[in-house]
């Protein structure tokens, strides 16, 4: 046996930000240098950011990937980093292009590649393009065909890309014919609930199927509607977990493995990978000689969060990255009363902080009392920024020149409350932010250029009946040491908002009842419907009443139009509203009884 101290660099890249990328490879780098680690591993495409989309297909953004790939081997080199070998993620393109209709020109690559010493030792690319989901990697990459295997202290490495590991066959069935001692895999893995658990299945099982120990190094941070959250693993060759890094956050994950002394011959040569396609076994030393032995230190693996606490954390994260990434300073949004603005606003202030979180109180003539003082409330007990704005004049300006009634009087106040968010955030550079929910967006219970509006919408991948379990949960880690969450004193949404039955108080004593049925009946038959792709037939069988969800299907059917002009927002469940779930506009078809 021979010992590795590796080091996985769980970091926050920018998509296009090759130079501030290349800077976070340099600055981790450097810290894993400091810890004594021999390798250290950046997630998949970490210069370039991910998911790049068709800034693959430009030819100047592949050319930039590139040279900054070169320029970040010579400068670690440069300021001393060049004697430990890192592996990264980037942008690459196959000169030779392969025979596939409808090719990207260019064939880019999802690419990998070890720099040391100053140089790139040795290039891969991504065999397997998902092509579902939130992927579309099949349309703007060719795949790869090589399984690198670099020799690192002694002990042979094999490095594959996120897919690999999620499809049978290619590189990661090769690994063991390599007789690899470890294998790396970086990854961008979006976040969805539960998947922590999934992922760690995923990787025991092909640590036992490669026979030999998996380092698994996660991306973290949001990008557009995706958020990252890292939870990188090491799993020994039996498929048990040695160690785990946090969840939403940056962190040097650094473990001491005990692993195979490299055979004496390396493994060369195509090798049949069992999916049709042969992969070639790319081989290089960087050093052959086994570290001294030393004491390892413990691996201590990082207690995953509960699903409230996960969920939570990629709304924050989600919120903050998208805030930060695209340069606003501040966020804007309508505060109701109401329990989805309120925790639009308490997710902002724990995404950035309560000072830089301005609400909007904008009572109506159908506004109660209790909806202000209980908003004036969470202004308080949050510390947020808040004006008064009453519409009632505004809206008796428009009624007053139109002759309005009914739904068209009620989204009329709606799109004025609209036009104030805008008309602020255009004044102070304020992002607006939405507070629309997955089932009032399922079901288009919302108002077209009104309470749809805004520029990211945080929780519109939750049903309403998680907005209440969330609200609860924040509330309860009030005194708790939780490190995505700002640090009341008291709990930050008040519990009348809480325990309010929902109103979008746009006529006299008006319920949600009185449109939908109640949200703990319609959100299991949503998820049935959208996020399990479940038929009439099915969902009856389910156990649905079958005269609701003849109506459900119908409202959501007839709402996809108000769905694709909606903001992004995090995406959370396995079929979000947005990049999963891509149905047409027109579009006659209605499930038959």
């Amino acid at each position: 046996m021979a010992q590795l101290r590796i080091a996985l660099a769980q970091v926050n890249p920018t998509v296009g930000d090759l130079k501030g990328n290349a800077g976070l490879i340099v600055d981790w780098t450097r810290r894993a240098e400091r810890a004594g680690a021999s390798l250290v591993a950046f997630p998949e495409m970490m210069l370039t950011g991910y998911p790049v989309e068709d800034l693959a297909l430009r030819s100047s953004f592949v050319e930039a990937s590139q040279n900054a790939l070169e320029r970040v081997a010579r400068t670690l080199a440069d300021q001393g980093l060049g004697d430990i070998p890192v592996v990264t993620g980037y942008l690459d393109r196959r000169h030779a292009s392969m025979a596939r209709p409808g090719l990207p020109a260019g064939s880019p690559l999802d690419a990998a590649a070890w720099l040391y010493q100053g140089e790139v030792l040795v290039r891969s690319a991504k065999h397997h393009l998902p092509n579902y989901g939130v992927f579309d990697e099949y349309r703007i990459f060719v795949r790869g065909d090589t399984l690198p295997v670099v020799r690192v202290r002694g002990v042979d490495v094999a490095t594959v890309i996120c897919e690999d590991l999620w499809q049978e066959g290619g590189p990661v069935s090769v690994t063991s014919t390599a007789d690899a001692g470890l294998l790396l895999a970086i990854n961008a893995s979006p976040y969805e609930r539960n998947k922590d658990d999934v992922r760690l299945r995923l990787c025991a099982e092909r640590a036992r199927e490669a026979g030999c120990a998996l380092a698994y190094v996660n991306l973290v941070g949001g990008q557009d509607e995706l958020v990252f959250d890292g939870d990188s693993i090491i799993v020994g060759a039996d498929g048990r977990l040695l160690t785990r890094a946090p969840q939403f956050r940056e962190h040097l994950l650094v473990a001491d493995l005990d692993l195979p002394a490299a055979p004496h011959e390396p493994v060369t040569g195509p090798v049949n990978a069992l999916d049709g396609t042969t992969i070639s076994i790319d081989h290089r030393t960087v050093s052959e000689d086994p570290l001294p032995a030393y004491e390892p230190s413990p691996l201590v693996p990082t207690p995953p969060l509960d699903d409230p606490a996960e969920v939570y954390g990629a709304l924050v994260l989600g919120t903050r990255d998208y805030v930060r990434k695209n340069g606003f300073r501040s966020v804007i949004l309508g505060l109701s009363g109401g329990i989805d603005s309120a925790l639009v606003a308490t997710i902002a202030a724990d995404a950035i902080g309560p000072d830089l979180v301005n609400v909007v109180l904008l009572p109506s003539r159908y506004s109660t009392e209790g909806s202000i003082t209980d908003a004036e409330e969470l202004v308080k007990r949050q510390g947020l920024h808040s004006s008064v704005v009453p519409i009632r004049g505004m809206v008796d300006a428009f009624e007053a020149e139109l002759d309005l009634h009914g739904l068209a009087e009620e989204n009329l106040q709606a799109r004025i409350r609209a036009n104030i968010w805008m008309a602020l955030s255009n004044e102070h550079g304020h992002l607006v932010l939405t507070g629309g929910n997955k089932s009032e967006l399922a079901t288009g219970y919302s108002t077209l250029y009104g309470d749809s509006a805004g520029g990211f919408a945080p929780i519109k991948d939750l049903t309403k009946t998680m907005v209440w379990t969330l609200a609860r949960w924040r509330n309860e880690q009030v005194g708790k040491d939780v490190p995505f969450l700002h640090p009341y004193t008291q709990e930050p949404i008040p519990e009348a908002i809480i325990v309010k039955e929902p109103s979008a108080e746009l006529r006299p004593d008006q319920k949600d009842r009185d449109t939908l049925p109640p949200y703990e009946v319609l959100d299991p038959l949503l998820v049935d419907y959208v996020e399990r792709d479940m038929g009439r037939d099915a969902l009856i069988a389910a156990g649905h009443e079958p005269a609701l969800v003849e109506r459900v299907i119908r409202l959501v059917d007839l709402a996809e139009y108000k769905r694709r002009q909606y903001p992004p927002g995090p995406k959370i469940t396995p079929k979000n509203f947005g990049r999963d779930r891509r149905l047409p506009i027109t579009n006659r078809w209605r499930e038959e009884r």
